[in-house]
């Protein structure tokens, strides 16, 4: 069944914005410090046995200089610089293996995959990095919640420093053009795409698939379903912490940080999506600064979203922006 709002009411819904006064200069001291403490990037060669493309086991410093891993899968027999990808991940979900990763590079593109700080506890995807906690404060099961009553100490403060880390360490690599960069991911790793997009200047494109992290208050007035539940669990244990814990997520909100998108951005939504409820994500879109975004709709689908068909609607969009290094 549509979990919200008819589609003509979601193309007009562009609901009003609470941003902290100080969120750009939140945000800058926030980098900056990050590259302060930041070293070298390691490419360690990888023995996959893939014939197609070259793997290489990846560590960098994200925020606080914090070790953070990643895959870079190359395509083979190519010359010269190429277009990247970079990728975050669904919630819950590390970095897994590398060859669960082969669409980007099967199409042309180097292909950075981000592990997600603590993540990658269960499932089929697991994940290498630790997420050392800076602050001992109760927290809701999950992620969404660690840290939650101040900016300085929240989770996604340092996810998002590492996604930003990412499109830096990626632009360093001989491999790549930094030019062509397009930052990318699936729900959580949508949400973090749409942040990345709004603290990074030059990005080439984003594409931000049905994506979480955006317009949380109406999330959790609008779906129990997780992970926009963890955040209404402990709103309903802490009774007294609600408008400090709004506070808090306009740092990280991404209707805030969707006002200062400029790359080409290519948006995705379900109308069916009781994880992600359109109207969270229409939010993000229509508050858009980029003076090229899109978005697809999928009317029947829940936050699988277009899956498969998607990526096909990706490829040909990238295909007039930032095309594969075969298509050029």
């Amino acid at each position: 069944m549509l979990v919200d709002r008819p589609l003509a009411q979601l193309r007009d819904h562009r609901p009003d914005r609470t941003e902290p006064e100080d969120f750009d200069a939140f945000w800058t001291g926030t980098l900056a410090a990050a590259r302060e403490t930041a070293w070298p990037a390691r490419f360690e060669p990888y023995p996959a046995g893939l014939a197609t493309v070259e793997v290489f086991d990846v560590t960098f410093a994200g925020y606080a200089g914090h070790p953070v891993r990643a895959w870079l899968l190359l395509p083979r027999g190519g010359t010269g610089r190429l277009p990247c990808v970079v990728e975050y991940l669904g919630y819950g979900n590390g970095r897994g293996l590398p060859h669960d990763w082969l669409f980007w590079s099967a199409a042309g593109y180097a292909h950075l995959v981000m592990d997600t700080r603590g993540q990658g506890g269960h499932g089929s995807l697991p994940g290498d990095t630790a997420d050392p906690d800076e602050v001992g404060a109760p927290q809701a099961n999950g992620f969404l919640t660690r840290g939650v009553e101040d900016p300085r100490s929240y989770y996604y403060r340092r996810v998002f420093t590492d996604g930003v880390r990412a499109v830096e360490v990626a632009r360093e690599h001989p491999r790549i053009d930094p030019d062509r960069v397009v930052a990318a991911g699936i729900s959580q790793g949508g949400g973090i795409t749409i942040a990345v997009a709004g603290l990074v200047d030059g990005l080439a494109a984003a594409l931000p698939d049905v994506p979480f992290l955006c317009h949380y208050r109406r999330a959790t007035e609008v779906t129990d379903e997780a992970p926009y539940a963890e955040l209404t669990r402990y709103l309903h244990s802490r009774r007294t912490s609600l408008e400090r814990v709004f506070h808090t997520l306009g740092y990280f909100d991404g209707v805030n940080l969707a006002t200062r998108m400029s790359a080409p951005t290519l948006f995705s939504v379900a109308l069916m999506d009781a994880v992600c409820p359109p109207s969270t994500v229409f939010a993000a879109y229509n508050h858009c600064a980029s003076a090229d975004r899109e978005i697809v709709v999928w009317p029947y689908n829940g936050h699988e979203g277009g899956a498969g068909f998607q990526r096909q609607e990706q490829l040909r969009w990238l295909a007039d922006r930032v095309p594969a290094a075969a298509a050029r």
